[in-house]
């Protein structure tokens, strides 16, 4: 299970690191647009939109490596106080119930307005700009891939987190068991104290 985590890791990892120039080329671009325009008096729609589209790149697809990396932000009161497998339940329920269902349906609900947007070749938001917005409503379904992807890997790290506590737990109750002394419920080493004095 660790493994295959692993590999999702991956998948999320060279995307963010692919997804990280994108913020580079928007900046580089915008002041590119905004020196044409009032400095040459050029302006074109197709590159005001060039902008909206790497700006839509940047964080569709860097959402699930912002999730691998744990740095989405977090609105709670109890979290940062609780211990590894206390944060491990929480992560494992917010996983299982919230994030892998909410993608899941945001994935099914938009599949039909992208597949009809392909088929059609669906031109640009405004006339005159890049007639692709086919290619930005395909960032929606990618959206919740890498997400799931993700997702997947942390609940696979949570539950083994979990069974490992769970097993320790276990073992630490068997350990306790061997020393107990029968029903008086000393411990071996407290009987061995005694007679040595």
């Amino acid at each position: 299970m660790e493994q295959l985590a692993s590999f999702l890791d991956r998948i999320n990892h060279r995307v963010g690191m692919t997804a990280r120039w994108f913020a580079l080329l928007m900046v580089l671009l915008q002041f590119g647009v905004v020196l044409l325009r009032y400095v040459f008096g050029f302006s074109s729609i197709a590159l005001n939109e060039s902008v909206l589209y790497l700006h839509s790149a940047l964080f569709m697809l860097g959402a699930g490596y912002t999730l691998l990396i744990d740095d989405h932000v977090r609105v709670d009161i109890f979290y940062a106080k609780l211990a590894t497998r206390g944060k491990a339940r929480i992560d494992a329920f917010g996983h299982a119930l919230l994030l892998l269902p909410s993608m899941t349906a945001l994935l099914y609900w938009s599949w039909p307005s992208v597949r009809n947007s392909w088929a059609i070749w669906e031109g640009p938001i405004s006339v005159g700009g890049i007639p692709a917005l086919w290619l930005m409503k395909s960032l929606i379904p990618a959206f919740c891939l890498l997400l799931i992807l993700q997702s997947l890997a942390c609940l696979m790290r949570q539950i083994l987190l979990l069974a490992s506590g769970a097993q320790s737990d276990a073992q630490s109750d068997a350990k306790s068991d061997r020393k107990s002394d029968g029903p008086s419920g000393k411990s071996l080493e407290d009987t061995s104290g005694g007679t040595a004095q």
